[in-house]
């Protein structure tokens, strides 16, 4: 199997849930198609949709709920 990783596109602050008291937008080993939202990065208080770039299955995250993400950090893998 191949595996796939999803880039953060800005900077800012990434964010697995929509609310805080929401679940994940996805869960650890679901699978994903091309263009579902993954998570949230927001900077200075705009938000802008982490896609798939790719269908797979999660693998693994790499990084954590509210961590500050730079442009072209990894962020998720994908089994393809």
């Amino acid at each position: 199997m191949a595996s796939h990783t999803i880039t953060a596109r800005t900077p800012g602050v990434f964010y697995r849930r929509p609310t805080p008291d929401a679940e994940p937008y996805v869960a650890d080993g679901a699978t994903v198609a091309e263009g579902d939202t993954l998570g949230l990065i927001e900077v200075m208080k705009t938000y802008r949709e982490v896609k798939a770039d790719a269908g797979g299955t999660v693998s693994r995250w790499l990084v954590e709920n509210e961590d500050e993400v730079t442009i072209g950090q990894d962020l998720v893998e994908l089994d393809t």
